[in-house]
């Protein structure tokens, strides 16, 4: 018999990380819903028609295909297939969903006449891609998205940035960047370097940039055409020194030729005044020209977060889009923002720098212990009372030595144990035993409440 087995690129989740992954959930959704989202779902599965064009072709090739069930081929004439391709549309004709943004989207167009605009929406689901796996790199992994549709206001590009300090805030980590650029940006450097018409080829090579080198990026753009001297004045334009503010600044001057790139400037610019009017400073953000983010259908700001001092690559990303939902047939052009943040890896993250808390753990607060039938019985009641004010707590349901049920707690990690025998019962007075530090108090029910509700 063959052993169970998972498939590449997917894991199970047990007790101890479902309540770690929910701490992070449930940080990152107290955000969004602060901030006024709404909660929305969509199928697992999407037409290939809404998924095939929107994430450019490196994208495409990492989509899942979902094969069609049922007799699908009984009108094909198998002896006249000369190419597998003609087969296609008869063999898979959906797709698993590749991220949540392109399906959201999707639905905005099918609802349009029952969403109020500006709409927020967050989502938190799986998604799937057929990519190569490795450390931080799943082919099934879950997606916590924050969008915006029907807006050009960059408050909401200035607001991406305050959720993502907060959620960062609630997770305890402290040594973080914002990487933000714009791709009107790129298209002016695209120009500064006489490279306009090439953006595509562009863009993508430095989407590459911290995974393959200066180096690699160089040689893959002199194979697409880009002379040396172009990938020289396009590295000194990316190395450009400075704060923030300086960094536009030197933009401002170099793009005057460009009206994307005084575009991208002026919106970066009053994406950090913004800031200031929400009293806040650039604090953890930084403005990176390197960045491009690979997804093609991005037209504005663009954001990477990445925590520092970890192995795992970035832990969230977004930004904006002006054309998504005219993909999908509609004649009103609805310019969209958003962030994604990848639960999987910003678990990785906290697990290597070990800032999950204690109180982030899948178990009881208590274990009520009894040492026979009789107090069994009596356990019930005094179960029934601490679960009545949200004590999370158990009982050994059966009879046992006291050992054996104080090892199950242990064994469980739950940190207290109330013990009940006769004299428990007659005096009203429990034993509480901490089993972390092994101190053991003796109250009344009603003070051991009060020690433990939450």
């Amino acid at each position: 018999m063959e052993k169970p087995s998972l498939p590449k690129g997917t894991r199970d989740f047990g007790p101890q990380v479902m309540a770690r992954r929910n701490h992070i959930v449930d940080a990152i959704r107290a955000v969004f819903q602060k901030y006024g989202f709404q909660p929305l779902e969509t199928p697992a599965m999407e037409t290939l028609a809404t998924l095939t064009g929107k994430y450019g072709d490196e994208g495409d090739q990492l989509l899942f295909r979902i094969l069609n069930s049922g007799d699908f081929l009984k009108n094909v004439d198998l002896h006249n297939v000369t190419d597998a391709r003609t087969l296609a549309p008869y063999i898979s004709e959906k797709g698993l969903r590749y991220d949540l943004t392109v399906p959201f989207a999707r639905y905005v167009v099918m609802n349009r006449h029952d969403i109020t605009l500006p709409f927020k929406r967050y989502q938190v689901q799986p998604v799937w891609r057929a990519d190569r796996p490795q450390k931080g790199r799943y082919r099934e992994f879950y997606q916590c998205d924050a969008d915006v549709v029907g807006t050009d206001s960059l408050i909401c590009e200035a607001e991406i940035i305050l959720m993502i300090k907060e959620v960062m805030t609630r997770l305890n980590v402290a040594d973080y960047s914002i990487k933000i650029n714009h791709r009107e940006i790129l298209n002016g450097i695209a120009h500064a370097i006489g490279a306009s018409g090439k953006e595509t080829e562009l863009f993508v090579a430095i989407d590459k940039l911290d995974k393959i080198g200066e180096a690699g990026v160089r040689q893959e753009l002199e194979n697409k055409g880009f002379s040396t001297e172009q990938c020289l004045s396009l590295f000194t334009i990316l190395k450009t020194p400075g704060t923030n503010q300086s960094k536009l600044g030197s933009l401002h001057t170099l793009f005057k030729p460009s009206q994307p790139g005084q575009k991208g400037v002026a919106d970066l610019q009053q994406v950090f005044e913004l800031l200031t009017r929400y009293r806040q400073d650039d604090a953890h953000v930084e403005f990176d020209l390197a960045l491009a983010r690979g997804l093609s259908y991005y037209t504005g700001c663009i954001f990477e977060v990445k925590i520092n001092g970890v192995a795992i690559g970035s832990v969230s990303g977004g930004g904006r889009y002006d054309n998504l939902t005219q993909a999908f047939g509609s004649k009103e052009k609805l310019s969209g923002v958003g962030i994604s943040f990848g639960i999987d890896r910003l678990y990785d993250a906290l697990d290597e720098l070990n800032l999950f808390p204690k109180s982030a753990r899948a178990v009881a607060t208590v274990l009520v212990c009894h040492v026979d039938e009789t107090s069994l019985r009596y356990g019930l009641g005094v179960l029934s009372q601490l679960r009545s004010v949200n004590i999370a707590s158990e009982i050994f349901p059966e009879t046992a030595k006291l050992k054996k049920q104080l090892d199950f707690a242990n064994n469980k990690k739950i940190p207290y144990a109330l013990v009940i025998g006769p004299d428990e019962i007659k005096s009203g007075i429990l034993a509480l035993k901490n089993l972390e530090s092994g101190q053991q108090e003796n109250l009344p029910l009603d003070a051991i409440i009060k020690k433990l509700i939450p």
